[in-house]
């Protein structure tokens, strides 16, 4: 069961938020296979798919599944952001080449203070994300649902 996130973008952020966004973002380049971000660590970075593809990841028991495919303009380790946490699910490029900006959590923050209505617009964006995901997921969970209950009768 895995899901394509496309369209997952920071909808509601002008061109002036993302001149300021842009300002602090940092340039990283994975490649095949590496984790972007890892299960489980603590994450205070939120990334922009820039170029290729990868995979969120869901690791248990010595296996892995495949819950969702991210690509150009898709986001992740936004949840750690939110919660100041640990990262629920891991990332993994999944080109010989993803290019990423990676937005610092702290950098964020205070660009937060220093202009509130770009936390609004940037917050907004998330939910609008978030929401996406789990209509995605219900609707997925839904289907599963319905298909084991054919197979059972």
């Amino acid at each position: 069961m895995f899901q394509s996130m496309a369209g997952q973008r920071l909808q509601y952020l002008t061109t002036n938020d993302w001149v300021l966004v842009q300002a602090k973002a940092a340039p990283r380049i994975f490649k095949l296979g590496e984790e972007i971000i890892q299960q489980g660590e603590g994450v205070d970075s939120i990334y922009i798919i820039r170029r290729g593809e990868a995979s969120v990841q869901l690791g248990a028991s010595g296996s892995r599944a495949i819950l969702a495919k991210l690509g150009p303009e898709d986001i992740c380790g936004e949840i750690a952001f939110l919660e100041k946490g640990k990262a629920t699910a891991a990332v993994i490029a999944s080109d010989e080449k993803v290019e990423a900006d990676q937005l610092d959590g702290q950098e964020l923050r205070s660009l937060f203070a220093a202009f509130p209505g770009l936390a609004s617009r940037f917050y907004q964006s998330l939910a609008t994300i978030l929401a996406e995901r789990l209509r995605l997921t219900s609707r997925e969970l839904a289907r599963e649902m319905m298909m084991r209950d054919l197979h059972q009768k």
